[in-house]
């Protein structure tokens, strides 16, 4: 598959870019390395992706280089929604940034910048090169390495520089069906066009054998948005059969967090089926704690609790909750992560309680 952006294309333009932060560019300057990093808010990684890079401008802001931020993927309404949703992300990762920060709701950086490079996923990084070219193309955490060499010269001739290109290109043909079957359900599934997401759903399973997040989105299909329960309960059944067979915590706790998470009307499933299913996930589940680190053995207690909870045992629930909180606090999260989640299981423990939780000297009122 041939790029149609690559290493010693002309950049595209950013003309489409609205501006959050900094002053307004309308053209790519020549004399002047840029690198845009593009991003999305319902991206991950991109927060702390970002911020890495934006670490770099203060490195080398006195050497020619300029470093943006561009949010060219944004899923909201309205682009007023958009634009209010980016703006509370960039407080968030970026409280004191010096970088610009773009913003597009068009859709063209979109297209002349991803699509154009058969980029299909962000974070990703561009440098474009003092004389408007395109230098590199690539993941973020690549751009600290990558930039003195194109600072210098040396980047865009080097053997270096076109097998990266060449890995680049392999890497996008490996990724073209999946990518390509990701559309097709995305585009399905924006116009509620249930029947014909559900297809290429079945499709890629067939393909992908091995994606749980294939699997996770056929049950919310006919559980959720199409409420097929008899066909939802096929699917949920055989998935946590294949969960079983494989023996894997992520593929366990996957299809735990189908059977009894808080996602769907579970009112129609046969009762006692589901139960013994949970039964030995949960057991499943446990006995692979071993191998798991603290965060993952806090979501496998979360997880189990809301089995334990339906199965009657709720004291049991609440103890689980209680453990998956003292892994949180006792964990090494960052401690914005690590307040996000006790903040989380906070609440989570005043549900299974039905009264004020308290933990840490805080209290979490029960959901009303």
């Amino acid at each position: 598959m041939t790029s149609g952006l690559g290493i010693g294309s002309p950049a595209p333009s950013i003309k489409a870019l609205d501006w959050l932060r900094g002053d307004p560019l309308s053209n790519l300057q020549l004399g002047t390395i840029y690198v845009l990093a593009l991003s999305s808010t319902t991206c991950g990684v991109c927060g702390p992706a970002l911020s890495y890079v934006a670490q770099l401008q203060e490195k080398y802001s006195d050497m020619g280089v300029e470093l943006i931020g561009v949010a060219a993927n944004e899923e909201a309404a309205t682009a007023d929604e958009a634009l209010a949703q980016m703006d509370a992300w960039v407080t968030k990762w970026l409280p004191n940034t010096k970088i610009r920060i773009g913003f597009d709701y068009s859709g063209e950086m979109a297209m002349h910048w991803l699509q154009a490079s058969l980029t299909f996923h962000v974070p990703e990084a561009f440098i474009v090169d003092r004389d408007g070219s395109i230098a590199f193309i690539g993941d973020p955490d690549v751009v600290e390495d990558v930039l003195p060499k194109v600072m210098n010269g040396s980047w865009r001739a080097s053997a270096e520089a076109k097998n990266a290109e060449i890995e680049r290109i392999a890497e996008v043909d490996i990724d073209a069906p999946a990518n390509a079957l990701r559309r097709r359900i995305r585009a399905a599934t924006e116009i509620e066009d249930w029947k014909t997401a559900l297809s290429a759903i079945e499709e890629g399973i067939k393909l992908f054998p091995d994606s749980i997040s294939l699997r996770q989105s056929h049950v919310s299909m006919l559980m959720g948005e199409m409420r097929e329960i008899g066909a939802g309960w096929i699917a949920l059944d055989q998935f946590a059969r294949d969960a079983i067979e494989r023996n894997s915590e992520d593929w366990l706790l996957a299809a735990m967090q189908e059977l009894f998470g808080p996602h769907y009307d579970y009112s129609g499933l046969p009762l006692a089926e589901r139960f013994s299913m949970g039964k030995e996930l949960s057991d499943r589940i446990l006995r692979l704690f071993p191998q798991q680190d603290a965060l993952s053995r806090a979501e496998s207690y979360e997880t189990i609790a809301f089995y334990c909870r339906e199965s009657g045992d709720n004291g049991l629930a609440v103890g689980l909750i209680e453990l998956a909180l003292n892994l949180v606090d006792g964990g090494p999260l960052p401690d914005e992560d690590k307040q996000e989640w006790l903040a989380h299981l906070q609440r989570v423990l005043a549900e299974h309680k039905g009264e004020a939780a308290f933990y840490g000297g805080i209290c979490m009122p029960p959901p009303k």
